[in-house]
C-alpha cells in the first residue's frame, strides 16, 4: 500500500478501498520485489571451475616435469651401463688378443723343429732299424725277457 496518500487525504478513512472495483482498474501488485537467485552460486561454481582448471593445469605440469626428470634419470643410468658394457667389451678384446699371442708363443715353443733341436743338443738321435728289437711269441702266450726269464700269461 502506498502510505503517502494517507498523509495527503483524509486520515480517517480510505474510501477507495470501499469502492467497487471496475474492470478497467487493474489489481495492484504487491510491493514484493522478487530478487534474482543469488549469483553467488554461479560465482562459486566459476571460482571452483577456475580453481579446478588451474589445479589440473598445475598437476599436469608437475606430472610432465616429473616424467621428464624421470626420463633424463633413466637415460643417464642407461648411458652409465652402456659405458660399463663397452669397457668390459674392450677388456674382453684385450684378453682375446693376449690369448692369441700366448697361443702363438706356445705353438712356437713346442714346434717339432724346436723339439728336435733340443733333443740333438741333449745327445739324442732318431731311432734306426738296428735299434729295434723284435720279440717272437709262440702259441703258448709266453715270452722270454732280456734277462732270460720266461713270462707266461695265465687265464
Amino acid at each position: 500500500m502506498n502510505n503517502l496518500k494517507y498523509y495527503n487525504d483524509s486520515l480517517a478513512y480510505d474510501f477507495d478501498m470501499f469502492m467497487p472495483s471496475t474492470a478497467k482498474k487493474t489489481r495492484k501488485e504487491d510491493n514484493i520485489i522478487k530478487l534474482a537467485p543469488p549469483k553467488r552460486k554461479n560465482k562459486t561454481r566459476r571460482a571452483v571451475r577456475a580453481m579446478s582448471v588451474s589445479a589440473f593445469t598445475v598437476m599436469a605440469a608437475v606430472f610432465m616435469l616429473s616424467a621428464l626428470c624421470g626420463n633424463l634419470f633413466l637415460r643417464l643410468q642407461i648411458n652409465e651401463v652402456n659405458s660399463e658394457i663397452n669397457d668390459v667389451k674392450a677388456q674382453i678384446n684385450a684378453l682375446d688378443s693376449e690369448k692369441t699371442s700366448l697361443e702363438m708363443e706356445f705353438e712356437r715353443r713346442i714346434s717339432y723343429s724346436n723339439i728336435e733341436l733340443e733333443a740333438t743338443e741333449l745327445g739324442m738321435k732318431k731311432m734306426s732299424k738296428d735299434q729295434v728289437e723284435y720279440i717272437r711269441v709262440n702259441d703258448k702266450n709266453a715270452a722270454i725277457t732280456a734277462k732270460g726269464e720266461l713270462v707266461e700269461e695265465e687265464y
